[in-house]
């Protein structure tokens, strides 16, 4: 069973895979989009979906450090509604507070430039996203 992670903003969607044994996470890509437009990526995601064989989906959900929610986590959960709507697989929210700031600091650990952080810290946070989720999974077992 293979799960998919996302990191959903407004211009881009961050996109991760897990291994099909659901242990490691993979960053795939990043998909363009532009929320103002109502453009999603829809397409492109369906085609990953399908080519990665995926049975279910984690969104990261950007809480505020208090726990409490704003605008953009509103525009998330639209965003996994109409992703479980449209290919009909489940769709999780999971807390992604910090994942950007920790996928940032491995990329600047790794001296990374700041032209090429950017190019890659949605499909890095995506991956940070879905590991968390895969790692609460095994210590539930």
């Amino acid at each position: 069973m293979r799960i998919m992670g996302l990191d959903v903003g407004t211009k881009t969607v961050g996109v991760a895979v897990s291994d099909p044994f659901g242990w490691t996470a993979q960053g795939v890509e990043t998909i363009a989009i532009d929320e103002e437009q109502d453009e999603y990526g829809w397409e492109r995601l369906g085609k990953l979906i399908a080519e990665y064989q995926v049975d279910q989906i984690v969104i990261g959900f950007p809480k505020n450090m208090d726990g409490s929610t704003g605008p953009r986590a509103e525009a998330v959960r639209r965003y996994a509604a109409m992703a479980e709507e449209r290919f009909h697989i489940p769709v999780i929210l999971w807390d992604e507070r910090l994942s950007t700031m920790a996928a940032e600091r491995i990329l600047l650990k790794a001296d990374m430039s700041r032209k090429k952080r950017k190019k890659v810290i949605d499909k890095m946070a995506a991956v940070m996203i879905l590991q968390n989720y895969l790692d609460s999974k095994k210590s539930r077992i």
